[in-house]
């Protein structure tokens, strides 16, 4: 529980770099690609927040899949036309996978969204280490660039490699302690 509660403030304390990126209104130097990348790190990062939360979050499971799914299929189309956004697919899918792969057999927590009251594996968990393993080794490169300090040039790129490496490092816990 103790871990549970820490990452949900890990994870709320990412939103707020999130939202700062979002308010500095300088994407007409960046692009749109910047600030879609940008809204959809902060959705991941609500939804990272609503699934390690102990008391869930204030929106169903079934709400998540549909947000996910939407997302998921927007930043697979971008990745389609111009080759780039797959990191925010493959993030948004793998949380899609680990919405609908949740246990629904006891249904404790009701409707609501919330890993730590899984008592159960993931289904198909082979899909959670493989998942678990691109994201480590993500998170794993990103750090390394933020260390490197070549990420570091401009206030706003580190701030997306430090979001990138907490939120890969994140998901590859939770996929891997989901499966295991």
């Amino acid at each position: 529980m103790v871990v549970d509660w820490a990452l949900t403030a890990v994870f709320a304390a990412l939103a707020l770099p999130c939202v700062l990126r979002l308010v500095r209104l300088d994407y007409a130097r960046l692009g749109h690609r910047v600030r879609h990348g940008d809204l959809a790190e902060l959705l991941l990062v609500v939804a990272m927040v609503a699934m390690f939360s102990p008391v869930g979050g204030p929106i169903p499971a079934a709400g998540w899949q549909a947000v996910l799914a939407l997302t998921t299929g927007w930043f697979a189309v971008a990745w389609w036309r111009t080759r780039t956004c797959a990191h925010h697919a493959l993030s948004a899918a793998a949380m899609l996978y680990t919405v609908t792969a949740m246990p629904h057999g006891g249904m404790d927590h009701g409707p609501w969204l919330t890993m730590s009251a899984m008592d159960a594996r993931l289904a198909l968990p082979l899909i959670a280490v493989v998942a678990a393993g691109y994201f480590v080794a993500d998170a794993a490169w990103s750090g390394v660039l933020v260390v490197r300090g070549s990420a570091l040039a401009d206030p706003g790129q580190a701030s997306r490699a430090v979001c990138r490496t907490v939120m890969g490092a994140g998901m590859g816990y939770m996929l891997l302690a989901s499966a295991l």
